[in-house]
């Protein structure tokens, strides 16, 4: 089979197709997509919803509840409490199939009626303020935190840590602040692309280092300070020098840090222990194409923030499934599930789900628990089952939904983005993908307004005590002005209040207290990740004309070296 160029539907760009894709749509019996890759991506993360937080009553036990949804939501939302507790039965909302209507017009009616969980957890402990995440306990303000993870504060995407704060892309780490894509870290502040190194400051491209400042591509070494050696005793020297308690202070180094990282040499990709694979922070997978943030995987494509998968395709935060397929949110051991969002574990066998547990030959449901042979909830025998789902599939195909700005929407396709339950500048798209909002209303998805809140500071931005050293636990009880007051695009709450818990990690690690709320501390460090995209590039190192895929766009002003090259400057 020959590769095949098509021209997405929504972008109108042209993508290929390739034989091992058609290969892989052959296995699991689903049509070619008519979405470009791109495209598939922003749909999936439109149903996502990370961020956007508000407070409401649960419908069931009525109690004072954080959720992902508002009050004026039409379906009910139960707390994580309710929603698990066998206190009621999704298949009571199960209704017969209307061949009159299309396929999704009857979904969304359905999945508008189910009651829905307030906010994504999975086996967690005191988290009552994050939302998508998994296996944790003592986690505020964050998403994405998972594998056992403990006390993170305002991070996304951490596995096996502890005491992570303003953190992003961390692995089997403990107390680090302000760390970017960094594995086996202790104690260590503003560390990038950084593994293996403790009780260090401001380092970019270093490994097994300790007691290390202001540095760039260094390996095993110990009390360097901008790239020069130290003795011990001069070394803490100058470290106080720092004055690291004041934010002023600090100010001033992250200036300095900035060029630091302009004149360091940076791979062309943090690819790992793997075989055969293109994307970027990749560890320990073979056969992955375009992926990113993926490790202990093998043979998927087009997939982030995947862990633990095989055979899969177009899969966005998934661990430990199989012959996953434009799929998005949570999957711990799924099997062969597609068209799906937040098929919680154990599902098999599953298309058109959404939140569903331990469930497997299920079409077009919602929050089932421990069913089979489901389709629109309603429970069929194993012979009717199959029966009535080919008869679907053939009219999804020939009565198919038409959406915004004339997208079709047949059997193979992902949700429709105007049906989610997020608008888009709620969703992670508008992370990855900033529209304005004519933009997006020019695009067909939603738009909702935000809500004007009248957060009121008692200290002002410009009064904030600059040293930790000035500041008493009294400061507890005020709400601080973030320093952008809302003048930015990064959901600024105006006015942040600190944690007992965060404040004792500030006191202990000698870090001012911050003067941005949560969220534009969020935005700015989200800026500095490479994009989910790759561009052919030479290296950069003079005389070598070797080739490869990076997410460093040409444009940008890193210096970029291929492996070879990498590996003999550096090493």
């Amino acid at each position: 089979m020959k590769s095949e160029t098509k021209k997405c539907q929504n972008c109108k760009n042209d993508f290929i197709i390739e034989p091992e894709d058609f290969n892989f749509y052959e296995k699991i019996k689903v049509p070619p997509p008519t979405f470009c890759p791109h495209c598939r991506f922003v749909r999936r993360m439109a149903y996502r919803n990370e961020r956007t937080l508000f407070k409401r009553f649960c419908d069931l036990c009525k109690r004072n509840i954080i959720s992902i949804y508002p009050s004026s939501v039409v379906f009910p939302v139960y707390c994580k409490e309710c929603w698990y507790l066998d206190k009621w039965e999704a298949t009571e909302y199960g209704r017969d199939y209307d061949f009159s209507r299309p396929f999704f017009e009857q979904l969304k009616e359905l999945f508008f009626s189910v009651p829905h969980l307030a906010i994504w957890q999975r086996n967690v402990i005191n988290s009552e303020f994050s939302n998508m995440i998994g296996e944790c306990k003592n986690v505020y303000l964050s998403s994405s935190v998972v594998l056992g993870s403990e006390n993170v504060f305002y991070s996304k995407i951490v596995d096996k840590s502890s005491n992570i704060f303003d953190s992003y892309g961390i692995k089997d780490s403990d107390k680090l602040y302000e760390n970017l894509e960094c594995e086996k870290n202790y104690n260590s502040q503003h560390l990038i692309l950084s593994n293996n190194c403790l009780d260090s400051y401001f380092l970019i491209d270093c490994r097994n280092c300790s007691n290390c400042i202001l540095s760039n591509n260094l390996r095993n070494k110990q009390y360097f300070i901008r790239n020069k050696k130290y003795s011990k005793e001069d070394y803490f020297k100058e470290l106080g020098n720092l004055n690291l308690g004041s934010r002023k202070s600090r100010e001033i180094l992250i200036k300095e840090f900035e060029k630091i990282k302009k004149n360091a040499i940076y791979r062309f990709a943090n690819i790992n222990k793997s075989i055969s694979s293109t994307g970027n922070n990749l560890l320990n997978v073979k056969n992955c194409i375009n992926c990113f943030d993926v490790y202990n995987t093998e043979n998927s494509k087009n997939c982030y923030r995947v862990i633990s998968n095989k055979d899969s395709m177009d899969v966005d935060f998934g661990g430990v499934a199989e012959l996953l397929y434009e799929y998005s949110t949570g999957a711990l051991n799924d099997y062969n599930v597609r068209f799906s969002y937040s098929a919680m574990e154990s599902v098999q066998n599953a298309e058109y789900t959404e939140s569903c547990i331990s469930s497997s030959n299920i079409f077009g449901c919602n929050s089932l628990k421990k069913k089979e042979y489901v389709i629109f909830n309603k429970i069929y025998s194993k012979e009717g089952f199959y029966e009535l789902r080919e008869k679907i599939i053939e009219h999804m195909n020939s009565m198919p939904f038409i959406g915004n700005n004339g997208r079709v929407y047949r059997y193979g396709e992902f949700f429709p983005v105007e049906f989610s339950h997020f608008s888009y500048n709620e969703s992670c798209a508008q992370d990855f993908f900033p529209l304005t909002k004519n933009e997006i209303l020019e695009k067909g998805y939603i738009w909702h307004e935000p809500e004007e809140k009248n957060n009121i500071y008692t200290i002002s931005a410009e009064l904030i005590p600059d040293d930790i050293k000035e500041v008493e636990n009294k400061i507890l009880n005020e709400a601080l002005q973030c320093l952008h007051n809302r003048e930015c695009n990064h959901q600024c709450t105006k006015a942040f209040r600190l944690t007992q818990d965060e404040f004792s990690f500030y006191k202990e690690h000698n870090i001012p207290i911050p003067n941005k709320c949560y969220n534009c501390r969020y935005y700015g460090r989200f800026q500095k990740i490479l994009p989910l995209k790759l561009w052919y590039r030479k290296c950069m190192k003079e005389g070598c004309n070797n080739e490869f895929e990076t997410s460093y766009d040409p444009e940008r002003p890193e210096i970029v070296y291929c492996e070879r090259c990498y590996q003999q400057e550096v090493y």
